[in-house]
């Protein structure tokens, strides 16, 4: 890959690697810092990897960042364990919106990753593959899982809008 080669994806691929990370991770700078690191990681290999594969090098490198970074913040725990009934409210409002993140964030992370890639992101199952490092199979287990409790929880009776 060349300089320009390098260039052209940071123009192409930037803006949609970021919303891939800032819709799972919930925090645009943390969601900045991932971007970042795929590309810096991109550099340092632009010599071995081909200009068409670029697209598929970084949305992998991107998701396992984010995959370590997730795991590093579990690992560090809560010190204020506090309960969600504090924060809850009877309220409620028709923000579809709210409701479909408020679904999307009850998925694992595998899941959640997944569904975004294709449903959000447009990837086909092979390129989701490539990314996920996951067989195709699972791929597609995991995207009907994930639509599964998605429609459970937006069809439940608590959140008829």
């Amino acid at each position: 890959m060349t300089v320009t080669d390098y260039n052209d994806c940071v123009r192409q691929y930037s803006d949609g690697l970021f919303r891939f990370i800032v819709k799972n991770v919930k925090d645009e700078e943390w969601a900045r810092d991932v971007v970042q690191d795929a590309f810096e990681k991109l550099w340092k290999k632009h010599e071995e990897v081909e200009a068409e594969k670029a697209k598929s090098y970084l949305f992998t490198t991107g998701y396992r960042t984010m995959i370590d970074q997730i795991r590093r913040e579990k690992k560090k725990g809560d010190f204020e364990e506090v309960g969600e009934a504090q924060f809850a409210h009877d309220q409620h409002y028709s923000d579809l919106n709210d409701h479909l993140h408020a679904a999307l964030d009850r998925l694992p992370e595998v899941q959640k990753s997944v569904v975004l890639l294709r449903d959000y992101e447009g990837y086909s199952y092979k390129e989701i593959e490539d990314i996920t490092g996951l067989g195709e199979a699972q791929v597609k287990v995991y995207i009907y899982r994930a639509r599964i409790a998605l429609k459970k929880y937006l069809v439940s009776i608590d959140y008829v809008v």
